[in-house]
């Protein structure tokens, strides 16, 4: 397999040798256990004959301009962390010539692949278009707003749709690599998570700090501290917009833009959030736990957790 990793000016430094050194020690230990894989071909490549990373490291890079399409590109991460960072560096010379690289790779069949605000340059170059993606959690109200054709699902870390592999922030670098390789063997990346003592995640839910995302939008913001502090009761939605002085009409408006979601559906992430949390930290059993976050019975709480990230009750205290 064939895969191009794609360093722009100012590329992370953790995202791009993230993605680098987990492939290269899925070929290193595929040779060594004497596994039959396919394999990667892995080229670092560039839009400009000099890159360097945020941390100012120089990149050898090869030019895209002479080489055949991959089976994969790889954009990490431009290490950008607020808005006012990223909108102005999605606008640079480089970025835009790699926009029409990516979608002349794709039109050719070349699958195509981000994490982190790599993600934004996809969606930026329209490829994103049409199907579901994630991007990094505190900069989702700025994938939304910016990206209204791509089917944003924020909790995911890694998230496959047709021919684009998008994952969430930082190391979820890690994620999108072994996703790569378990697509090749799926027993070659159990053996390189195991090296990498790394256990699989599929949900950003846990470590979204959903305060960063409500300072978006006052009454948003108003409305999660009020929900946070009912999270152990029945929670009316008719009683939260009287407490915050609007309408239900208003305050479904105002989450779906700032967040894409509905009130219940915040509220379920709350709880969620919560039970995590107190799963990790108290000694508690799941029915108390559950009372805590506003459930009636543990039951539901596990299959909530279960539903939504992928983990039960005894991985979650376990981690």
């Amino acid at each position: 397999m064939r895969i191009f990793v794609l360093a722009l000016e100012g590329v992370f430094d953790t995202g791009l040798t993230t993605v680098l050194d987990s492939l290269t020690m899925a070929n290193s230990l595929a040779r060594t256990t004497g596994m039959a894989t396919a394999g990667f071909d892995i080229t670092v490549v560039g839009m400009r004959p000099e890159v360097r990373t945020s941390l100012g490291m120089q990149v050898p890079v090869h030019d895209v301009t002479d080489m055949p399409a991959p089976d994969w590109v790889v954009v990490p991460a431009l290490n950008r962390t607020t808005a006012e960072e990223l909108v102005p560096a999605l606008g640079r010379d480089d970025v835009v010539d790699a926009l029409g690289t990516l979608r002349s790779w794709r039109s050719g069949g070349t699958r195509v692949a981000a994490a982190c605000t790599g993600t934004f340059v996809l969606a930026e170059s329209g490829l994103l278009d049409g199907g579901e993606a994630t991007t990094t959690w505190w900069l989702s109200p700025l994938f939304r707003q910016r990206y209204p054709h791509v089917r944003l699902d924020a909790h995911r870390i890694v998230v496959p749709s047709g021919g684009a592999l998008t994952a969430g922030a930082a190391l979820s670098h890690l994620d999108l690599a072994l996703w790569l390789i378990r697509n090749n063997s799926p027993e070659l990346a159990a053996l390189v998570a195991k090296y990498l003592v790394f256990d699989t995640r599929l949900s950003q839910s846990a470590y979204a700090i959903s305060d960063h995302l409500s300072h978006s939008d006052p009454l948003v913001e108003r409305f999660d501290r009020w929900v946070r502090e009912h999270l152990d009761a029945a929670i009316s939605l008719d009683v939260v917009a009287d407490a915050l002085a609007t309408s239900k009409r208003t305050l479904t408006r105002r989450l779906d833009a700032v967040l894409g979601k509905t009130p219940v559906e915040y509220i379920q992430d709350l709880r969620i959030e919560r039970a995590i949390q107190l799963l990790k930290t108290s000694k508690l059993t799941v029915d108390r736990i559950a009372e805590q976050v506003g459930y009636a019975d543990g039951v539901t709480l596990r299959t909530l957790l279960r539903r939504r990230i992928g983990k039960g009750v005894r991985e979650l205290r376990g981690s």
